[in-house]
Order: structure tokens, then sequence, then C-alpha cells
């Protein structure tokens, strides 16, 4: 699992940090996502899938 985040798309609603905080967190100054870990190990798969499911500006790809 590889997982993508676009910046410029991001709304800063932090869904993705609540649903797995081991590999999303958000910048300081603007709530922007940041990625913590592009490949997460697989036990983490499910909170990463539901992260990108509950973005609200789908901010967050995952490549399989």
């Amino acid at each position: 699992m590889k997982v993508v985040v676009h910046e410029d798309k991001c709304v800063a609603a932090g869904q993705c940090v609540s649903a797995a905080m081991d590999v999303f967190d958000q910048r300081d100054e603007d709530g922007i996502v940041v990625l913590l870990n592009e490949n997460p190990p697989a036990e983490l798969a499910d909170d990463v899938r539901n992260a990108a499911a509950v973005c609200p500006a789908l901010a967050i790809r995952i490549e399989e």
C-alpha cells in the first residue's frame, strides 16, 4: 500500500488524523494534512482506507 496526499485539495478537517494518527498529522499553522508514512504497515491498512473514505475533500489516494 502506498498513500498519496494532495495538499492542495485538503480542507484541514482533520478526519484523516482521527482515523489514522500513525499515518497522518496536520500542520500547526494551517491544519493541512501531513503524511507521516507513505507506506504504512499492513496492520494500519484498514485505518488508512477509512481515512481516505472520510476525507471530505478526497485529498487522500491509496495505491494498492
